[in-house]
């Protein structure tokens, strides 16, 4: 008190000092109006300014409203949609209010209040105050009665509205509407509480939306799965959905409501189906263009024709219903809804309200939420920060597919980072698979797969495994396009082209495919491999490098006119290799990678050139030896040497590898060097088995 007497430069007498809590409900009288008024508590009233105390109207600002909600007082707005106040308002003494716009009504309180001499002091406090966008003059805050779903509703079997039923208004106040002046007017929208639904066919049950929608949350596949947990989290703790918006756009909301009630005609359900008749006819502008009078006759008197839109978030997210429900060539309900990780407030979570309240349950059976494009440092992208990579330079200079790897391959649970950099090494990824592709068709332009194929067990043993190798990669790329992980099915792809075919199969399978008889077994046996490889692995990257699948497709299908897309995915035969037997390959694998380490340290000392001037043994105990050996001479194939002999030892510990450059001469067709090059005098240059291969029997493999 001594604070706010200094501040004014008032004289008064501090008589006594109490905490506000004690004034909590003190009855007063209005200064010029024959009404009692309580003093009540807001913790958004402070005392470092102003009095400390403030006129409360709880239809007219957000912190009245909730303080008044608090109280229970009474909603009363007195200012109707032209910013002046209503007819039925008093006057202020003799002066009228009825009519006067609510900014000019100030001076006419102040006048009265200072005539009574309830006015100690009148001064302006400088403080924030909102303001129109567009117009930059001050707003008004009003409570208009608003449409709301009701969260916390029990939704009957049947409609809730029927004809002849009375008191089914849903309209309930919220602090809703806004004037800028007398010309133009703006809305904002904050909903309250309120056990009134919209007028919908309710799920089924006797549970309330929240608990549908709860429900519907707990059967619904999430992608990534947090995203469960942020939407329960929403649908616990949302107030009930305001619908209602005050546009001169929109879909609107079709009902005739009473004058000065507002409630709902009697034959709503009736004129619901009349309007949307006509509507089907004329179009949406069949609602703002009727005149009442033409369905409700007589009593369009005391009916008015609703103003009101549906919130946007209704339109959309109802799109199950007016979209996936009425289009034969569509499934409802949707199995997959995608979107970024805002939608949880928005198009999902209304998409699943909706769904609840028509159909008693989500109208999706998965969401997928993905994260935002962000540049290579994880700033957002701005033209003022000049960090952009637009899209369509990245189709020009690189090519769509390139785009579509980099967001296949991007963990999309969180940011996207993209940077020219980051492109580079897509397009390196892409490459190594495209070069793949590019071998796999040259290597079987010559094979028909009606004239050529062979039974799966007359298959070289090392064939069958890179079956089972592309089977393995079919089944988990599938598993992680099922759980929309693209990510680590770009990873498998190109580990699988890169590590399994470029740096395994492929780079032994060389020596078989350019080496052996055009018709042999061997070459067969691998082209029948490849067969299976190239249309598996095509069809795998298709989802992902569309373009680049379609441009295989038509080579392998002859055919530019059909599709990828148009088939399934590609049936493999089964490989006939039991889990020993595989894993005697990765065996065989490893022991590989040791002795190309040991090849390259030679290479390094000068020992050697190439692998293939290079003789090998290999001292191996147990297991180990049983598999190498097993091979037979065909073991160097798999090391790509010249030689190589396996040694039995007693231990791991007495297990190595002894490299040797060969003594002997070069082959010029394979490039092995051999004892028997030379041996055929009518082929001087020419290794036996190449001599055979060309002009003989050709030589037999049997595992590699």
């Amino acid at each position: 008190a001594d604070a706010c007497l200094e501040r004014y430069q008032l004289s008064g007498e501090t008589v006594g000092v109490c905490k506000g809590a004690a004034l909590d409900m003190l009855p007063l009288q209005h200064p010029f109006q024959d009404r009692i008024v309580p003093l009540i508590c807001g913790e958004h009233v402070t005392a470092d300014s102003g009095t400390g105390l403030v006129h409360t109207a709880p239809a007219h600002g957000l912190d009245d409203y909730f303080v008044g909600q608090k109280y229970g007082l009474p909603t009363d707005n007195p200012v109707g949609d032209d910013g002046k106040f209503l007819a039925s308002v008093p006057p202020v003494g003799d002066v009228p209010l009825a009519g006067v716009f609510v900014w000019r009504a100030n001076d006419i309180v102040l006048q009265a209040l200072q005539a009574s001499g309830h006015l100690l002091c009148h001064a302006k406090v400088q403080h924030s105050y909102p303001h129109c966008w567009r117009h930059k003059t001050p707003i008004i805050f009003r409570s208009t009665p608003q449409w709301f779903i009701g969260m916390a509703q029990k939704s009957p079997p049947t409609p809730l509205l029927q004809s002849g039923e009375q008191n089914l208004s849903t309209f309930q106040e919220a602090t809703d509407s806004l004037f800028c002046n007398e010309e133009s007017s703006g809305a904002i929208d904050t909903s309250q509480n309120t056990d009134s639904p919209l007028c919908k066919r309710g799920a089924r049950g006797d549970l309330t939306l929240r608990e549908l929608a709860n429900r519907a949350v707990e059967e619904t596949e999430f992608f990534p799965s947090w995203g469960r947990a942020r939407l329960e989290a929403m649908i616990k703790n949302r107030p009930d959905w305001c619908v209602s918006r005050q546009r001169n756009w929109g879909v609107p909301m079709p009902f005739f409501v009473h004058r000065e009630t507002g409630e709902l005609h009697p034959r709503t359900m009736e004129l619901l189906e009349q309007v949307a008749k006509r509507v089907e006819v004329d179009g949406i502008e069949a609602w703002f263009s009727l005149n009442s009078v033409d369905f409700l006759g007589t009593d369009a008197e005391t009916y008015q024709k609703l103003t009101h839109t549906l919130d946007v978030w209704f339109d959309s997210g109802t799109t199950h219903a007016s979209v996936l429900a009425r289009r034969e060539e569509l499934r409802a309900p949707a199995d997959l809804y995608l979107e970024g990780s805002d939608q949880h407030r928005g198009w999902f979570q209304s998409s699943l309200l909706t769904g609840c309240a028509i159909n008693g349950r989500a109208p999706f059976n998965a969401l997928l939420t993905h994260g935002f494009v962000v540049d290579g440092k994880g700033h957002k992208m701005s033209k003022s920060k000049g960090n952009v990579i637009a899209p369509q330079k990245i189709f020009d200079t690189l090519g769509a597919d390139i785009l579509r790897l980099w967001t296949a391959s991007t963990d999309y649970s969180g940011e996207l980072t993209i940077s020219d950099e980051i492109l580079k090494r897509v397009v390196e990824i892409y490459r190594r698979i495209r070069n793949t592709l590019k071998f796999l068709l040259a290597n079987i332009s010559d094979f028909d797969i009606k004239r050529d194929a062979l039974p799966v067990n007359q298959w070289l043993e090392i064939d069958r495994y890179a079956l089972s190798l592309v089977q393995q990669l079919q089944d988990q790329v599938l598993a992680d396009y099922d759980r929309y992980e693209f990510h680590l099915a770009v990873q498998k792809l190109q580990g699988f082209c890169s590590e399994e075919l470029g740096g395994f199969y492929l780079d032994i399978l060389k020596d078989r495919l350019y080496t052996t008889g055009e018709h042999s077994a061997a070459r067969r046996s691998a082209q029948n491999a490849l067969y299976h490889i190239t249309h598996a692995l095509t069809r795998l990257i298709a989802p992902i490098l569309s373009f680049t699948g379609e441009e295989v497709w038509a080579i392998l299908s002859g055919n530019e006119e059909v599709s990828v897309f148009e088939g399934a995915w590609h049936g493999l035969p089964d490989a006939q290799l039991d889990n020993d037997a595989i894993g005697a390959w990765l065996t065989l694998n490893a022991w590989r990678g040791k002795v190309n380490k040991q090849l390259e340290e030679a290479r390094t000392a000068g020992l050697i050139g190439s692998a293939l001037a290079a003789e090998v043994d290999v001292f191996a105990a147990g297991a180990d030896y049983d598999i190498l050996a097993h091979l037979k001479d065909d073991l160097r194939f798999v090391f790509i040497t010249s030689r190589a002999t396996v040694h039995r030892v007693a231990s791991t510990d007495e297990q190595r590898i002894d490299v040797a450059a060969s003594l002997h001469e070069k082959c010029e067709r394979c490039w092995h060097y051999r004892e028997d090059v030379g041996s055929d005098a009518t082929h001087p240059t020419l290794c036996g088995r190449c001599v055979s291969n060309l002009y003989g029997a050709g030589e037999a493999r049997h595992y590699a």
